[in-house]
């Protein structure tokens, strides 16, 4: 019986000073899988050491399992996401319009990496991938709750717990940004002004 071809011909062995390299073309290979497969239980230490080219071995010399493989994959996301979402708010001094900018900034990443956020925030998320982790590490949420709690000191907002507004705005722009992903031919209003509104009409209900 012939045996399997393998997709990618091995490397050579690696010279000093790859490793960073090695270690980029690994967690660009398990991005592109999470992307394909949309599971993160369909990634394996195999599959990413086939699309790289390399042994499983090699995968282990930088990743000590396959959950801290796939958090570095995730971080590199995440990582995006929330520079777009910080840039938004730069000279912004009043908090609710950098609340506004933030909602428009969401949707647009959402809407310009369709597949990367359905991964983030579209599909189920391992246990172990925030059990260890402060909400204000995950991406852009912790700065959301810097922007609400600057709106409740400004009286924008009522006196009230920053974590529950912060989850209730988040909520209103991801169900923004899945229903326009999911529902590209349906006739929107302009984006901007979905978003706007949108905010506008949550945070009527948070003020004093």
């Amino acid at each position: 019986m012939a045996h399997r071809v393998r997709r990618h011909a091995l490397r050579h062995r690696a010279r000093r000073g790859d490793g960073e390299l090695l270690r980029d073309d690994i967690l660009r290979a398990t991005e592109k899988l999470l992307l394909r497969t949309k599971d993160v239980d369909a990634v394996s230490i195999r599959a990413v050491a086939d699309e790289v080219g390399v042994t499983p071995p090699s995968i282990y010399m930088h990743f000590a399992s396959k959950e801290e493989l796939i958090l570095g994959a995730c971080q590199r996301q995440f990582e995006a996401f929330d520079a777009v979402v910080a840039h938004a708010t730069e000279g912004v001094s009043d908090p609710v319009e950098a609340l506004i900018g933030m909602g428009r900034a969401y949707v647009r990443f959402g809407l310009d990496h369709p597949e990367q956020y359905r991964f983030l925030f579209m599909s189920r998320t391992p246990e172990w991938a925030v059990r260890d982790k402060r909400v204000d590490d995950l991406a852009g949420f912790g700065r959301l709750i810097n922007v609400v709690e600057r709106c409740i000191a400004s009286g924008a907002f009522a006196p009230g717990d920053a974590f529950a507004m912060s989850c209730g705005l988040w909520t209103a722009v991801h169900g923004v940004t899945s229903l326009l992903i999911a529902n590209p031919h349906f006739p929107w209003p302009p984006i901007d002004e979905l978003v706007e509104q949108g905010i506008d009409v949550h945070c009527r209900g948070l003020r004093p």
